[in-house]
């Protein structure tokens, strides 16, 4: 494929697994070396060990939710950023989470989202993400421009100025959240004012609901999709409609149990982690929080990455029970707890106003486990170990538990 961004995009899955995995002990020794928090989580691992996805998998994960009190503990980025890098901007998200960014041309690597949207050279494009605090429109900013497209720092909100600005300097495209490209269609229709210059966008932020794709469509607006975070930057884009995200070069995606450091199989569903070779900003097996799961295959666009099949919900499946919290890693515990488990749900429910706990436990195919009785029992003792609450445990036959990344399932009515 020659009409490419970057010609690492059409490389073979086993030359890129290579490429990364050779660099990455270089990689885990600068960041053990410049940042103090990894210096202080990794120092009990040796490097050059770490050659392959197996043994990636062994190393401890940062989450994304923990990131408000470590940067508490050790302002302003809680040690993860490299004392060799360089900073230009620090933003703050809700939270707050505080996240840096170098100006250096495509820091963030959206380029290569923008240019599998269709966007080119001299390409005019409204940017309608946020420039405020936060780095969405800066990411997306500097992406477009990796394609050499001239932006319209716009950001979001002021409808009226938005549709004057489009009549006038009339974009090709248009970047920011779908939500706000139709707040603009809508306006358009009904002032009968003419944005029909733009006719590609790529859309970030919120989920992108088919129906919502198609009234795009309708309206000659060619929309594909970008998932990006404020700490990461872009993590997988879409090129062909419908056939999955793939992952940006430049970037380990794992999908791991939630609760846990183990990655699942292709299709089943878990959380995002990412590692990625920034040397201003490390992140080393960070969990992003979102729920996705590997796309068997190779995109039909001819870029041979790894593809993710969009955001499908959050990991984070912390709830309240009578008064205490239980976080998805204290069953992943109680899970560990014993042998010849492979997945575990605590589903929780509301009895006469009183909270129940009950622990379906699925058995590994090819495991031969002492009687149920005693694992049933054995299993509840961790489990009130671990959660310091007591609840009923089930065992159940493999295949039983959908592969949905479920960890916590609470089943109590909201109202």
């Amino acid at each position: 494929m020659a009409n490419l961004f970057n010609p690492k995009e059409s490389q073979s899955h086993i030359s890129r697994e290579h490429d990364l995995f050779a660099k990455l002990p270089g990689f885990i020794s600068y960041a053990k070396q410049n940042s103090p928090y990894y210096k202080n989580i990794l120092a009990d691992i040796t490097a050059d060990n770490i050659t392959n996805r197996e043994q990636l998998a062994t190393l401890p994960i940062t989450r994304k939710s923990s990131l408000i009190s470590l940067q508490k503990t050790a302002p302003p980025l809680a040690g993860l950023n490299s004392e060799q890098g360089h900073i230009s901007r620090l933003f703050q998200s809700p939270g707050p989470i505080n996240d840096p960014e170098n100006c250096e041309n495509d820091w963030w690597r959206m380029g290569q989202a923008f240019y599998a949207a269709g966007f080119r050279e001299h390409d005019k494009v409204q940017n309608c993400l946020s420039y405020h605090l936060t780095p969405g429109g800066f990411i997306l900013d500097s992406g477009a421009r990796a394609c050499g497209c001239i932006v319209i720092p716009a950001g979001p909100g002021q409808t009226e100025q938005q549709l004057d600005t489009i009549e006038g300097l009339k974009p090709q495209g248009y970047c920011g959240t779908p939500s706000f490209l139709k707040i603009l269609l809508n306006k358009a229709q009904q002032q009968k004012r003419d944005i029909s210059s733009i006719t590609k966008a790529l859309v970030t932020g919120e989920a992108l609901p088919k129906a919502l794709r198609d009234e795009f469509t309708a309206a000659g607006i060619n929309t594909l999709q970008a998932y990006a975070s404020a700490d990461v930057g872009l993590i997988a884009y879409e090129s062909i409609v419908d056939d999955g995200l793939i992952i940006a070069e430049e970037l380990i995606v794992e999908i791991v149990r939630p609760g846990s450091l183990e990655p699942v199989a292709d299709d089943e569903v878990g959380e995002v982690v990412v590692t990625s070779f920034n040397h201003d900003y490390p992140l080393i097996r960070f969990a992003t929080g979102d729920l996705s799961a590997i796309k068997s295959g190779q995109s039909r666009c001819g870029r041979t990455n790894l593809r993710i099949k969009g955001w499908m919900g959050r990991a984070d499946q912390t709830t309240k029970i009578k008064g205490m919290f239980v976080h998805p890693e204290q069953v992943e515990r109680v899970r560990l707890s014993v042998s010849g488990i492979a997945k575990v749900r605590l589903e929780v429910t509301n009895e006469s106003h009183n909270d129940k706990m009950h622990l379906l436990c699925e058995i590994n195919k090819d495991t031969n486990n002492k009687d149920t009785t005693t694992l049933q029992n054995e299993l509840a003792k961790n489990l009130k170990i671990y959660t310091k609450l007591s609840g009923s445990v089930e065992l159940v036959s493999p295949g039983t538990l959908n592969d949905d990344g479920k960890v916590i399932n609470d089943l109590r009515a909201t109202s």
